[in-house]
């Protein structure tokens, strides 16, 4: 090789070097599950189109990655340039400053959001948190196994029905369970699905005073219904189960009805990963006294934290994961029975998802009627469904989840772990000196005369 050429050569390796030393690297922080990992395998895509910016992954299980985020985003710390949160932090961390308003281009279209996603992961009408995929809850049952009882499903049955419907088909001697329903402690476990029970028997987490309302009559009813249902109908150890464990039964042939998350029904209709997909209907969740927050809504989402010194970088990375053109490349790569939903009206217009999506209908009908700002019948100072937006509510949700759970596992009462739960709420809202409630405190102890609680 002539020395001008490698004069050449080491001129563009030098050139590329610094190419790469200069490009900008994006640490984002998410959560271990399949459509998230489906992003990190595409995202060579985005680095392609923007070879400025490299991406270094951090993914962690669901709860190390609460802790750690949380962590860096309340104390500044900087860690990470994009986080995973869901539509319990966003509101709260977007009015504390913590997570920065996000601007994109018009190409994104974010009128072609969901608005219960887009309401959820907004502060007043600014987004905060952009919708990687959504979901509500859904009733999947075996219509095989309901035909042969000569039983209909209603589009949105009752509660009363899908016990009578239990114990129909319940039949421990083969295996199959009338019924399968959360039992594992948690607020965003048992809790999901018991906060939609109660609020579809007229309860809600907390008055207008910000009193907690455990022990109130819906929360009794809700909480027996549930207890008795699955003691009756459903799997043995119950109290362990929640949504991976019931994936696994429902689609190994063992449930027959199952309420859960949306996301779940794009599962147990593939027949690559289902053995019942052919025998796989759909129903929207069932409800009580009224409809109002029978169904939950969530969504995994990704937001900017304040403290990150690459904004501009992150924004375009956010931009691109939740977009439409994304929603395409994953079905073209990896299959339209993996693409991520429930967050645009786009998704379910595309004829190729339609195609194998029986549940798309249904799915959508669930999340456009859940609505974070009506979601129980009294009115209520919160907004959420499933969830309470305040900073108390995971420590009380893990709480009383635990409580209903040993309930369901015959260790105490339900009047029993429905008493400790309502205490437990008590204490952390003091605990917290959460300003409403204590001051609702001091107004009655003043009425009764009595001002020991100041």
């Amino acid at each position: 090789m002539s020395k001008s050429w490698v004069a050449i050569f080491s001129g563009l390796l030098t050139l590329a070097v610094a190419r790469a030393e200069a490009a900008t690297e994006l640490v984002v922080a998410t959560v271990n599950n399949s459509h998230m990992i489906e992003m990190q395998k595409l995202s060579s895509y985005f680095e392609a189109a923007h070879p400025d910016i490299k991406l270094r992954w951090v993914v962690m299980e669901e709860g190390v990655l609460r802790q750690r985020v949380t962590n860096d985003v309340a104390s500044g710390a900087g860690q990470f340039d994009v986080m995973t949160i869901g539509t319990y932090e966003a509101p709260i961390w977007g009015q504390r400053g913590w997570i920065i308003p996000l601007q994109f281009s018009a190409s994104y279209d974010i009128d072609d959001l969901l608005p219960s996603i887009r309401s959820a992961l907004s502060v007043g009408d600014q987004l905060v948190a952009a919708p990687f995929y959504g979901e509500s809850s859904l009733l999947m049952y075996r219509k095989d196994l309901l035909d042969a009882q000569g039983l209909p499903m209603p589009e949105r049955p009752k509660w009363q029905y899908i016990a009578e419907v239990a114990s129909r088909i319940h039949d421990p001697k083969k295996g199959i369970y009338g019924i399968c329903l959360r039992g594992k402690p948690g607020w965003g476990d048992n809790m999901a699905l018991l906060s939609t029970m109660v609020n579809s028997w007229g309860g809600q987490w907390f008055d207008m005073n910000w009193k907690p309302q455990i022990t109130s009559p819906p929360w009794q009813q809700a909480v027996s219904f549930y207890v008795e249902l699955m003691n009756q109908y459903g799997p043995p150890n119950a109290s362990a189960n929640s949504f991976n464990e019931l994936l696994a039964m429902f689609s190994g042939g063992q449930c027959g009805m199952w309420v859960d998350a949306s996301i779940a029904a794009s599962y147990v209709s593939d027949p690559q990963r289902s053995q019942v997909a052919d025998q796989v209907a759909f129903a929207q969740a069932p409800t009580a006294v009224t409809d109002k927050g029978a169904n939950w809504l969530w969504s995994w989402a990704l937001a900017i934290p304040a403290s990150s010194q690459k904004q501009q970088a992150a924004m375009a990375f956010v931009q691109w994961a939740t977009s439409r053109l994304y929603i395409r490349l994953v079905g073209e790569k990896a299959g339209w029975s993996h693409i991520p939903t429930g967050t645009r009206y786009s998704t379910y217009k595309i004829p190729e998802f339609l195609q194998i999506a029986r549940f798309a209908e249904a799915e959508l009908e669930a999340l456009n009627s859940a609505n974070p700002d009506d979601s129980t019948l009294p009115p209520s100072p919160y907004r959420g469904v499933q969830i309470v937006p305040i900073p108390e509510f995971q420590t009380i949700g893990i709480a009383v989840g635990q409580q209903i759970s040993a309930a369901l596992a015959g260790k105490r009462s339900v009047a029993e772990a429905l008493a400790t739960g309502q205490r437990a709420a008590e204490r952390e809202m003091i605990r917290r000196v959460f300003q409403p409630y204590v001051d609702s405190l001091k107004a009655s102890a003043e009425a009764d005369g009595d001002t020991t609680s100041q």
